[in-house]
């Protein structure tokens, strides 16, 4: 198993499982919608692609569900990623 990287940090069409959202204060409204968007320990994503400046923002995929995310925002969701067999 590897270890855990920035959901940003995935190579574009790679898997990985959610393993927590960092909060940045007590009252931290960004995360608490991360968790509600369905980036909670155990599920499973995909990183589609990115922008093209910078990487901003990342095109991620839950089940069916797309969502763009900015980085600042990616950079908050640790994953472990797939190892392809």
């Amino acid at each position: 198993m590897s270890a855990p990287i920035s959901l940003h940090q995935l190579k574009r069409g790679q898997f990985a499982c959610v393993v927590s959202v960092a909060d940045r204060g007590s009252e931290d409204s960004i995360a608490r919608r991360l968790r509600s968007l369905g980036f909670v320990p155990g599920e499973r994503v995909r990183l589609q692609t990115w922008g093209p400046i910078g990487r901003d923002p990342v095109l991620i995929q839950i089940g069916s569900t797309r969502f763009a995310l900015r980085r600042s925002e990616a950079e908050r969701i640790s994953v472990t990623p797939e190892v392809a067999a």
